[in-house]
């Protein structure tokens, strides 16, 4: 009646084992670290900087515990923070030996002192949020009216070129604030105008207004048109602040939108206010110019000639030296969108683009007279630029749409995109907030935090212990069960701890010993009834388990309400609270009655539990109760 299959103490210790193996990490604690990455949009990390950074630390005789290439980045860790503050001196003037002009970031950051066993088994700690680590936190603001005058200066630029196209005679484009003011000669004119630019510019909408003896369009974008616009650059910029504080070596940084126009930028253990501000508010720009191909310029990159006239020098993606023309025949302002994909007849690796009405027909037009030579496509950040490609032009390229090819593979066609797309901020931003967090406040925050689980754990295992007795020892174990296992839980999914996620933690305890009282209340009730110890135990946990699942499910919509509709702190707080209410019936239901059948289920004739007191309705006490 009260035995478990061996299979089922087999997943018991299996969760178990995941439990302590996927906790482990949190409680080895963080080690100083310094973290190397790229600084430069065209510059890519490799393996080969990994032994180069190695070279750098053994000639300095500082000891690492390890240097290794993670995805984007070199981290090193190390023993203490003095040995941290010298290695990253080191390594910056290695690797950056002109501070000007620096070619990689060098960061001091946080890794986790797990072994490297537990690493292997991708058993990593939890993230701590801002609020436990330290760090620095920004409010910024978008500036929609600069998003709205650009827009309005890229239609200005179609309006004169759709005009053009049907010949359609006027007496001048102008842009006016946010709006875009078209002069005309006649009603007629006016009328075809207007049909026109209507059924080719949706976005606008169109009214007439006298000029003296001339007639005038003013064309002002529709209200969705200016939101759908305004939203699209609050997400492109997020999406910018995401590639940019990469550099910074931040583990799960916060960034989202708050309202309209607003965005919230928390960055957990960067304590330099400054450097995060220069990456984040950093300006980029895309250009594209000719590559002068003169004998000239052909002896210039060989030495010992001066750049010609009209001409400037810069490197490639692979550091190699290449002139420009001066002259810019379009900038990112034209450029709709990047997308990587595939070439129709070769299959190789390509950028596709796709240009504005104005970018389409210049395009078109350097194309067509410049067949056969290269056309570099470069970018600037801090006033220095690099050439991201500069493919040759093979044909006359029209409509908007063009194709960069040409030994590059999938990663780099998916990077090359990604840096046109998402190079700049698609508008400016300002720092209206911004606050710096100590450690020493979040190791305070860590401290306090953990002394209110572990307090009240304490009491909740003392009170049971002391009103249930044996069965209160079940409890308290699958409390701590429950508390390992939503630990397990939250490292395996790499969440961000904060101080309300500790606060859904302490609640999930409350929670989880509710579901025990219950089973031991359901059966001293059956015990008061005159059942059999071993009845009681079966019945108690059977009608016990209708009540404890809508309850769970009750409080679980809740949660999932939370966790739908809020967002930061809330949002943090609804993931450990829903998490805590799975691992809370699994821990407070199946292992606990494991415990329960491991001690007694093996007793064939048993006489009495260890429950605590039971009281008969007449004010007598149980024979099956043992103290």
């Amino acid at each position: 009646m009260n035995r478990y299959p061996v299979w089922k103490y087999a997943i018991l210790l299996i969760a178990l084992l995941i439990g302590v193996v996927y906790t482990l990490p949190n409680v080895f604690g963080e080690a100083p670290a310094v973290q190397v990455s790229s600084a430069k949009a065209t510059l890519k990390l490799s393996s080969t900087l990994v032994e180069r950074i190695q070279q750098t630390l053994s000639a300095a005789n500082i000891k690492a515990d390890f240097v290794q290439f993670e995805g984007n980045s070199i981290k090193a860790r190390f023993g203490d923070t003095d040995t941290q503050l010298k290695a990253k001196d080191a390594i910056a003037l290695a690797l950056n030996p002109d501070a000007t002009d620096p070619g990689y970031t060098v960061a001091l950051n946080l890794l986790s002192r797990s072994p490297a066993w537990l690493t292997a088994l991708h058993a990593l700690p939890m993230y701590l949020g801002l609020d436990l680590r330290g760090g620095v936190h920004f409010l910024l603001q978008v500036d929609m009216k600069a998003v709205l005058t650009k827009k309005a200066e890229a239609l200005t630029g179609d309006v004169r070129s759709l005009l053009r196209e049907k010949n359609v005679r006027h007496g001048g484009i102008s842009r006016e604030g946010e709006t875009v003011e078209v002069r005309l000669r006649d009603q007629d004119t006016l009328t075809a105008a207007r049909r026109l630019l209507a059924d080719q510019l949706p976005d606008l909408q169109w009214a007439e207004s006298p000029e003296g003896a001339q007639f005038k369009l003013i064309g002002t974008l529709k209200a969705a048109a200016a939101t759908r616009l305004q939203d699209a650059a609050v997400k492109q910029n997020i999406t910018t602040l995401h590639n940019r504080i990469n550099e910074l070596g931040v583990s799960e940084p916060i960034i989202q939108q708050q309202g309209a126009d607003r965005v919230v930028v928390q960055l957990p253990g960067v304590q330099d206010t400054a450097k995060a501000k220069d990456i984040i508010g950093r300006t980029a720009t895309l250009e594209v110019r000719m590559v002068d191909e003169s004998t000239e310029a052909a002896a210039a990159l060989a030495g010992g000639m001066p750049t010609p006239f009209g001409g400037e020098r810069f490197n490639d993606r692979n550091g190699g030296p290449i002139v420009v023309k001066r002259q810019v025949v379009l900038t990112g302002e034209n450029l709709i969108d990047a997308q990587p994909g595939f070439d129709g007849q070769t299959q190789e690796p390509t950028v596709n683009l796709t240009l504005d009405a104005r970018g389409s027909r210049l395009f078109k037009d350097v194309t067509r007279e410049n067949i056969g030579k290269r056309m570099a496509i470069l970018l600037f950040e801090k006033g220095k630029g690099e050439v991201v490609t500069a493919p040759v032009i093979r044909s006359e390229i029209g409509g908007g749409r063009v194709q960069i090819s040409g030994r590059m593979s999938t990663q780099e066609a998916n990077d090359t995109a990604l840096l046109l797309r998402s190079g700049s901020l698609a508008a400016p931003m300002d720092f209206i907030e911004e606050r710096t967090i100590g450690p020493s406040l979040g190791a305070d925050n860590i401290a306090k935090g953990f002394r209110s689980v572990a307090y009240g754990f304490a009491a909740i295992a003392v009170f049971m212990c002391l009103y249930y007795l044996l069965f209160g020892v079940f409890s308290t174990l699958a409390l701590a069960f429950n508390l390992l296992l939503l630990l397990a839980v939250l490292s395996m999914l790499q969440a961000t701890l904060s101080l309300p996620g500790i606060a859904a933690i302490a609640l999930a305890l409350g929670m989880a010993i509710d579901a025990n009282v219950l089973i031991n209340e359901r059966v001293r009730e059956e015990l008061r009834g005159g059942a059999s110890p071993q009845a009681a135990i079966s019945i108690g946990y059977e009608r016990a388990f209708a009540t404890i699942v809508d309850s769970n499910i009750t409080t679980l919509i809740a949660g999932v309400s939370l966790l739908a509709f809020g967002s930061g702190a809330v949002r943090g707080f609804a993931v450990v609270h829903c998490l805590g209410i799975l691992t809370s019936m699994f821990s407070s239901v199946v292992f606990s009655r494991g415990l329960v059948n491991l001690w007694y289920g093996r007793q064939k004739k048993l006489k009495s539990v260890s429950i605590g007191q039971v009281w008969k309705p007449d004010g007598g006490m149980s024979t099956s109760v043992r103290i």
